[in-house]
């Protein structure tokens, strides 16, 4: 007993009672369509040390890059199974479970995300939190910047109507594809691992995405014009199944949400300082770089927010007297 109670003594003195001694070490697999070396794979890298030496290296997680898991659709279903399994989502993938998300991906709601995270920590976010926890979404990360979305095509972009007749690739989301389409191209959606070869063979004109995103997916290499439209400011969602989180100790999901935020605040501080980094590495492998007037595109997409009836009603103005706060 004498010993028992010397290494129980030594176990606190070395940290050891981060979590409950009964608690079983737990493994997450984190997946993601982007690259190896993009801001967000390096943003997992840094939660991934993080959790593991806040945990004492209880808690792993253990990442999956480019697609490796499935597309998003895939990942999101295997984690609502219950699989310990978290992906990275945006509100437009989940307007299945609460058509009024989908106003917070809208096209130019906001240049500033910092309002945006602002919505996620309101009220009203909190009560759709705990109504997706009820359909078996559990949210693990709220306050992601993924970036601001640019056009990158085979052809310059300076007012929607040279946008008429482009072929956009878009991911598969109501929002996204109605916006695209707002403003005058033909929304494409597929697969971000797709995108390359489509380019390629000629099936679509262009692409949307943060900027970090076109260069890590090396998009430039087939598509020479970057066009600055700014009609997305994406910051992101990581979740995973309820299934799985609700079986997890209270120190252990503190620890996770509470990690998850940090690799937020990481996410954006880095997102910004590499997009200014790859716009330069982009203009020297012969893109060129386009500064339209956005107020064109935001006239046109604003068409957006009047194609969704089953929103509540006065949601569009409500969303924008949060902003405002």
């Amino acid at each position: 007993m004498k010993k028992i109670l010397m290494l129980a003594a030594a176990a606190g003195l070395l940290g050891w009672g981060a979590l409950p001694a009964e608690a079983a070490p737990v493994t997450i697999k984190v997946a993601y369509e982007n690259n190896p070396g993009e801001p967000i794979d390096k943003a997992m890298h840094y939660w991934k040390d993080l959790l593991a030496e806040r945990s004492k290296g209880e808690i792993t997680l253990d990442l999956y890059p480019s697609s490796q898991l499935g597309s998003k659709k895939d990942v999101t279903e295997q984690a609502m199974m219950g699989m310990n399994i978290i992906t990275l989502s945006d509100v437009g993938f989940l307007v299945d479970f609460d058509q009024d998300l989908g106003i917070l991906f809208g096209p130019y709601l906001t240049d500033d995300p910092q309002k945006l995270f602002k919505i996620y920590e309101s009220d009203w976010f909190k009560k759709k939190d705990a109504e997706l926890r009820k359909k078996g979404i559990h949210i693990v990360m709220s306050n992601y910047l993924y970036g601001v979305r640019q056009i990158l095509a085979k052809k310059p972009i300076n007012t929607p109507d040279d946008m008429k007749g482009m072929k956009i690739r878009v991911p598969n989301n109501v929002m996204q594809i109605k916006a695209i389409e707002a403003m005058g191209a033909t929304p494409t959606p597929m697969p971000l691992g797709e995108v390359y070869p489509a380019l390629t063979q000629g099936l679509i004109d262009g692409v949307e995405n943060p900027i970090s995103v076109l260069y890590g997916q090396k998009l430039h290499e087939q598509a020479k014009y970057l066009s600055m439209v700014g009609y997305i400011t994406n910051t992101s969602l990581w979740l995973g199944g309820e299934a799985f989180f609700e079986t997890l100790p209270p120190a252990q999901l503190k620890m996770i949400h509470e990690t998850a935020y940090e690799t937020g605040l990481y996410s954006q501080k880095i997102v910004t300082e590499l997009d200014n980094q790859m716009i330069d590495k982009m203009k020297e492998a012969g893109v060129t770089v386009v500064y339209p007037d956005v107020k064109p595109f935001q006239a046109k997409a604003k068409a957006v927010y009047t194609q969704f009836p089953k929103w509540t009603p006065g949601l569009y103005d409500q969303i924008q007297a949060e902003l405002a706060k």
